[in-house]
């Protein structure tokens, strides 16, 4: 938005994701104002993570809605033509921006990255149903308090319109749109000589209890035994990173695991040019069924085929458009199946996979044309 002229301020949290402590350089009252580009940023304080316990992600989700209410009266000294909300979790990072809408009469867009309270339940298991119910009322109040919603799929928009009755009109669909940089292939010398021979799946993004890793590991285990020779090369990291590192070298994968760890964005177009194949799994979930991960995105635009474990939107739009094969969400023996099949194909075969996937990423999913209907739609009046 602001390279199309849109002057912009920045109300966010401190870095300390994924690792769960604050980015050298960043604290509890450093770089509290920054500026990028000509985009200003105002930082409120925030708990980092550390362990990722439910008690420190607690902590971690409940300290910027909170601290954010501060920064109000200074925010409330400029007259801003809209607000916009880029909520990730919790949803409750919206109360300083809705409140600004409301005290300013500015009208208020909601971006919804993870809709809640159903994203909380991926993360944290809440079974005791009043409190299931609170959070679902306190959720609901923030979505309806919003002028305008931003959904990422029609699933998703179909499940906001019921929970707060707002018109279609006021509703609009735009998905995730990965940077332009991952459209563009990078022939890296060095990470082709360190995987020179076996066939290399390559799976990037976070890792955490969503992402089943623990599938992925038994669907290796069958696979060597098999005879496959795949290097499995893990680019990112998370809070399950460890114990996934654990299991790969109780179950003797360790000679076909790299873990690469967190990696520059610019750095990610050579992982995936070296792939054969993409991979990306995710556990049973109503919440994840109605959304396409940002990775998938990623895996699109870079022109290679998909190997997917999950359920619903994200399998639907694989497999109907020919970018790869998509399993069900936990089902070993469909996801040994794809590799294999994967495996045995043709380089030419695999390619004209992957020209699907470049195909569908321009013709649904390009960064330019998604961020134009958003402008449109937010500024609409």
């Amino acid at each position: 938005m602001s390279e199309a002229g849109i002057e912009i301020d920045v109300l966010c949290g401190e870095p300390n994701y994924p690792k769960g402590e604050w980015y050298k350089g960043y604290g509890a009252f450093r770089r509290r104002r920054e500026r990028h580009g000509k985009i200003n940023i105002y930082r409120c304080f925030e708990i980092p993570r550390k362990n990722n316990t439910n008690l420190r992600i607690f902590a971690n989700y409940m300290s910027f809605p909170f601290s954010s209410l501060f920064h109000i009266p200074e925010r409330m000294r400029k007259k801003y033509d809209r607000i916009l909300i880029y909520q990730l979790s919790p949803v409750y990072m919206a109360w300083a921006g809705i409140l600004i809408g409301k005290l300013t009469k500015t009208p208020v867009i909601t971006y919804i990255m993870d809709l809640w309270p159903d994203n909380l339940y991926s993360v944290i298991p809440v079974q005791n149903p009043l409190i299931r119910a609170g959070l679902l009322s306190t959720s609901t109040w923030c979505y309806k308090n919003s002028d305008k919603l931003i959904c990422l799929t029609e699933t998703a928009a179909r499940i906001v319109k019921k929970r707060t009755g707002k018109a279609s009109s006021d509703i609009c669909i735009i998905p995730q749109c990965c940077e332009k940089l991952y459209e563009t292939p990078v022939y890296d010398p060095k990470l082709h000589q360190r995987f020179p021979e076996r066939f290399n799946l390559v799976y990037t993004g976070n890792i955490s209890p969503a992402q089943d890793y623990p599938l992925m590991l038994r669907a290796a285990k069958l696979l060597h035994s098999k005879g496959y020779q795949i290097n499995w090369i893990i680019v990112g990291d998370g809070m399950s990173r460890k114990d996934f590192q654990n299991d790969v070298k109780k179950a003797g994968l360790e000679p076909y695991f790299f873990f690469e760890g967190m990696q520059p964005m610019e750095s990610i177009p050579a992982y995936t040019e070296l792939a054969d194949g993409l991979i990306a799994c995710l556990c049973k979930s109503e919440l994840l069924e109605c959304t396409i991960p940002a990775k998938v995105m990623s895996y699109l635009a870079s022109g290679k085929p998909l190997i997917l474990a999950m359920n619903g939107e994200a399998q639907s739009l694989v497999n109907n458009n020919h970018c790869g094969f998509a399993g069900n969400s936990g089902d070993l023996k469909a996801l040994v199946q794809n590799i294999a099949k994967l495996y045995r194909m043709k380089d030419v075969q695999r390619q004209a996979l992957g020209e699907n996937s470049r195909k569908l990423h321009f013709n649904s999913f390009e960064r330019n044309d998604n961020l134009r209907r958003m402008i449109r739609f937010v500024f609409k009046q």
